[in-house]
């Protein structure tokens, strides 16, 4: 039931000769890894309007630094993109800042642009869901939803969370229209709202008292500090940017060519809308509020409550709710090379069965949708603790550029590392104002917690490294096997389990094999003894008396008494299991004590322990048959899976269950398993092709290996088929490498 749930929700698993097909083209990559940059666009402008027009300001003042800020603004992004670009093309394998950061500045700089943008994507999915449920509260319509704010949110993270687990290229399609969408809508407005601005088709939006509270139409002053902290505010636009150089390795070939370009068009789109939508607002004087977003404001004063308004809302809504996927593409990505380091747990290096980073998915959603509950949802508590991590990982990658092209020296380095210097100097003079202008308002949160993150990868590091260094051995070093064995079999009572335990332990030919029975009480004794004698078992019993009714002490107590006994024994502790279904919900009504003990013995010098189950109510006929079934469940989606890759037609293919032996035949098939066979010191290289109908073999005789042919490969074969008498053999056939 689980297993047909999981099919339905996140679909077949896919193979790992999939991947090449799970690769994005560059209309489906735009809107997987700028979504979150673009959809700044909606909030952005807003932002600084939050600060400058605001407390000892006012809106007119406000509104007359919004386009000088903006620009200044725009010309950074420009910077950071074309740096960027040669990233992109300087290491294609992706991880963006943290790789450039490590090749080029060391180990502690990398780790902080690591730990950066691992908080920065956590913030993006945050921000971006809470965004997008503003946008939907902005809508007069949905203004009821303003305390389900938290649980819409919650809503969202789960549909984006569950897209992703789908896999990259199909969560990638469905994002896609809402994206493209939204630039349609959101270009319209800046286009026709400037046009109708420019020659006086509209006015400016009167000033509402009650909208602004905090605020007023004329007059007060804006001082050096307030205008930094609404420049560091508008910054935000930028983030999302380095999301495609860390995910360069997603496009399809050649992928750094399709990465570059799209992040070019990304920068263009990001660039002309937000500049756009500020030159806007300083004509129609919108007001930064909660109750309604200042691009709902500039909509409705342009279009009314129309149809067209209701596009500009409602994608912009989808786009900032769906900007999350960004930080999914890329938080399990980036946190699957640094796990490859060793600086996080391993699992996040493990792909799912869509070939995704499951656990970075999971974690990200878990993560993120924690901090939408502490802070209620709410963007603007959101914001400050956003671009501090962002800029920082920026900063630090650009530097890393600089360091590169000296060292590299390739054509035109001496320009690049200008720009890049440039940049690395803009973007820290960035961080600090966020930081300064910021940390009251809840920068301080990531500036604390960046360094508890490093320690975190320290921590893990060493761990992996002692653990690495604990397992080092030489030839000198490998220890005599013991000379005997010893066998302990748990016995709670005499059941099936334990008759299968004991054969199984007679089986291995231990040199003593023990029954070990813990009481409770004494009564105990008379009544395990009758049943031992009852079934006659030529394996002594021991009892050991637990006083305190525990299994782990009185077991250890034992065998410390076997390791005096036979000192030179390894012991072998066997534990009788009765599985009643591993998936099955009914397990909870049973005790937990055999993991308990296996988790304790495991802490335990020379001592192995195993389990032996005894699965209830099935006999040792319908085992096999159930284990049969499932390798012929995944054999299924194997056929099926090479039948989709294989099944379209090829010149004169022909499906390998259909060869006739002694005939020379054109096979198509993808590469499933490969060895060197040695044969009179002459080596043959093995080669296992499968085309979803049936499986043959290629010989290539004096071979080890061959260039491209490898598991995964599609390959087309030419040659004579013989029948081996274990298969379909061709020996030493023509071959070509297929795509």
């Amino acid at each position: 039931m689980l297993t047909f749930a999981k099919r339905v929700l996140i679909g077949r698993p896919l193979a790992n000769a999939e991947q090449e097909h799970q690769r994005l083209p560059k209309t489906i990559a735009l809107a997987t890894f700028s979504s979150d940059a673009i959809s700044s666009t909606a909030y952005a402008t807003e932002e600084i309007l939050f600060v400058i027009a605001t407390g000892t300001s006012s809106l007119a003042l406000g509104l007359s630094k919004l386009v000088p800020l903006a620009l200044v603004v725009a010309t950074l992004l420009a910077i950071v993109s074309f740096s960027y670009r040669q990233t992109i093309f300087a290491y294609p394998s992706g991880g963006g800042s943290y790789i450039v950061s490590r090749e080029n500045l060391g180990e502690n700089p990398s780790l902080v642009a690591g730990a950066s943008l691992l908080v920065d994507y956590i913030l993006t999915v945050a921000v971006s869901i809470s965004s997008g449920v503003a946008a939907i509260i902005s809508i007069p319509t949905f203004r009821s939803l303003e305390h389900e704010r938290v649980l819409l949110c919650l809503g969202l993270v789960l549909l984006v969370t569950m897209m992703n687990l789908r896999g990259v290229k199909e969560s990638g399609k469905v994002f896609a229209v809402p994206t493209y969408v939204y630039i349609v809508a959101i270009g319209g407005l800046v286009g026709i709202g400037l046009f109708r601005t420019i020659f006086g088709h509209v006015d400016p939006i009167p000033f509402d008292p009650a909208k602004a509270e905090h605020m007023k139409a004329v007059g007060g002053s804006l001082g050096l500090f307030i205008l930094a902290r609404g420049f560091s505010s508008g910054a935000v636009a930028l983030t999302g940017v380095e999301a495609i150089s860390n995910g360069v390795p997603a496009f399809q070939r050649p992928e750094s060519k399709n990465a570059a370009t799209t992040l070019t068009w990304m920068a263009i789109i990001l660039g002309s809308l937000f500049f756009g939508l500020s030159v806007l607002a300083h004509h129609l004087h919108p007001i930064p509020s909660e109750l309604e977003t200042v691009n709902s404001q500039m909509a409705r004063a342009l279009f009314g409550s129309g149809l067209f308004y209701w596009v500009i809302q409602l994608s912009t809504a989808a786009i900032l709710a769906l900007a999350a996927n960004t930080a999914y593409a890329d938080f399990p990505r980036l946190s699957s090379i640094i796990a490859k380091d060793g600086y996080l747990p391993r699992q996040f290096a493990n792909r799912g069965d869509r070939l995704v980073f499951s656990n970075g998915v999971v974690f990200l959603a878990g993560a993120a949708s924690l901090l939408i509950v502490v802070f209620g949802g709410i963007t603007t508590k959101l914001i400050p603790l956003y671009a501090v991590g962002v800029f920082t990982s920026f900063t630090l990658s650009q530097a890393g550029m600089v360091r590169h092209h000296f060292k590299e020296q390739e054509p035109g380095w001496r320009k690049g590392a200008v720009i890049n210097g440039i940049g690395s100097a803009g973007t820290f003079v960035v961080t600090l104002i966020i930081a300064i202008t910021k940390f009251a308002k809840g920068a301080w949160v990531v500036i604390v917690i960046v360094p508890l993150i490093i320690m975190l990868f320290k921590s893990i590091k060493r761990h992996y490294v002692g653990v690495a260094a604990a397992l080092v051995v030489d030839p000198a070093d490998v220890p005599a096997p013991p000379a005997r064995h010893t066998f302990v079999v748990l016995v709670g009572r005499v059941h099936r389990g334990v008759i299968e335990a004991i054969n199984y332990a007679h089986s291995l030919r231990p040199d003593h094999i023990t029954a070990l029975h813990i009481a409770d009480d004494d009564s105990e004794h008379d009544e395990i003894h009758r049943e031992w004698e009852r079934f006659g078992f030529d394996v002594p019993l021991e009892i050991v008396d637990s006083q305190y009714r525990e299994l782990v002490e009185p077991v250890e107590r034992y065998l410390d008494e076997l390791d005096t006994r036979w000192s030179n024994d390894r012991i072998t502790v066997v534990i009788p299991e009765f599985v009643v279904g591993v998936k099955s919900l009914s397990n909870i009504l049973h005790g937990q004590n055999a993991l308990s003990l296996k988790l304790a013995l495991l802490e335990r010098p020379n001592t192995a322990v195993l389990s032996v189950p005894y699965h209830v109510g099935m006999d040792s006929e319908q085992a096999a048959a159930r284990s049969r079934q499932l390798v012929s469940t995944h054999q299924g989606l194997e056929r099926e899976r090479l039948a989709r890759r294989f099944g379209h037609d090829h010149d004169q293919r022909v499906p390998i269950a259909d060869v006739v032996e002694r005939t020379r035949v054109h096979l198509v098939g993808e590469v499933i398993a490969s060895r060197v066979v040695p044969k009179a010191g002459s080596p043959s290289l093995e080669l296992t092709i499968n085309d979803g109908t049936g499986s043959a073999r290629l010989v290539f005789t004096g071979r080890r290996q061959i260039a491209g042919l490898e598991t995964g490969r599609a390959v087309a074969v030419d040659g004579l088929a013989r029948d081996s008498g274990s298969g379909l053999v061709l020996i030493n056939p023509e071959y070509t490498l297929l795509p």
